[in-house]
């Protein structure tokens, strides 16, 4: 997947290659996630105005991809520049802002221009199209808001959570109690003029053995790369995951045991993946969320020439980015297995 595009500039190119020919395909199968995704959709986000209505340029003929690379792209419509220009010499604390100047000597300080989250509906129409060639193979893919600031859900087991679930509050977490709770903390913050982080747990189900490369391209390590490549992202773990620094081995082995003449583990504390390589397991991880950067009280911050200055930023912007995350980490763990279903797909006589 290639993308460009700004924020506040005309919209995005999204430019996914390798999908096989004849795959069956419309605008319609990305515009559920893309609606999941998008800003406005309730109290609890940003109120930008974007529909995120997706073109589909090339790559499909006759309703079915063709082989050759998909173009989309995407329209901005709801831009207010305007909320940047009294900052456009001031460094945002949090942003990429002195990061952009200090590697190419300038920026578009319009809503993070590059490093804005925008750029993300160009990964999840990417997405889209991978759960579709992966929903063909069975398997399928959910993430949901496992935890919002210290308001924490227990799930037992990820692969019972159903979509409905997840989809029957703003703020994607499948417990409608602690979902309420949620709310309200992410509420009270935004009264307060500040943000909220939390945690995202996303599981696939259905992914055969044998997905992964031993040593660099590792399963575990392609994952961890397409998460912390979304923005905001500031962890990524897998199974267990920092819970096993505290362990013994035989509290986080899984015994391999037979199931119906299938070798499968009777727990699944490594997360779906041994070695880098699936074990057919459900595949589960999670990844903890910064608070929103961009807050509308004030910050000590510095201008371009190092003087030292304060910032409140205007816009519209998320008190917790939380809910709107959950396709984006959806669509990331859909392209990683897509890529290397087709790899592993490439590499067997049989």
């Amino acid at each position: 997947m290639t993308t460009a595009g700004v924020s506040h500039g005309p919209g995005y190119l999204c430019i996914i290659d390798g999908c096989p020919a004849g795959l069956l395909l419309s605008i319609d199968d990305l515009l559920p996630d893309l609606r999941r995704r998008r800003p406005g959709q309730s109290k609890i986000v940003t109120q930008r105005d974007e529909e995120d209505l997706p073109e589909i340029w090339s790559g499909i003929f006759e309703g079915k991809t063709d082989g050759t690379p998909i173009g989309i792209s995407f329209r901005n419509s709801d831009q207010r520049s305007g909320d940047y220009g009294d900052i456009k010499d001031k460094y945002r604390p949090g942003h990429a802002d002195y990061t952009f100047d200090a590697k190419f000597g300038f920026r578009d300080y319009r809503g993070g221009g590059r490093s804005s989250a925008r750029e993300t509906m160009c990964r999840v129409a990417a997405g889209a199209v991978a759960k579709k060639l992966l929903a063909i193979q069975g398997i399928r893919i959910l993430g949901y808001v496992k935890q919002v600031g210290d308001v924490r859900v227990e799930i037992p087991d990820p692969t019972a959570i159903t979509l409905d679930q997840v989809e029957a509050n703003p703020v994607r977490c499948p417990d409608a109690e602690v979902a309420s709770k949620m709310i309200a903390l992410i509420e009270e913050v935004r009264k307060d003029r500040d943000s909220i982080g939390g945690i995202c747990e996303m599981v696939a189900v259905g992914v055969p053995p044998g997905l992964g490369e031993p040593i660099f391209d590792k399963l575990k390590a392609d994952l961890a790369k397409a998460m912390l490549s979304l923005p905001a992202v500031t962890a990524f773990e897998y199974g267990n995951g920092f819970a096993s620094a505290t362990m013994r081995g035989s509290q986080n082995n899984d015994p391999f045991v037979n199931h119906a003449g299938r070798i499968e583990t009777d727990s699944n504390r490594h997360g779906g993946m041994l070695g880098g390589i699936s074990s057919g397991m459900p595949i589960v991880c999670r990844v903890a969320i910064k608070p929103t950067s961009s807050l509308p009280r004030p910050q000590q911050t510095v201008t371009k020439a190092g003087e030292p200055t304060e910032i409140a930023t205007r816009g519209r912007h998320d008190p917790c980015l939380l809910p709107r995350f959950v396709p984006m980490g959806e669509a990331m763990m859909a392209i990683v297995l897509a890529d290397h279903w087709l790899r592993q797909r490439a590499s067997r006589v049989l």
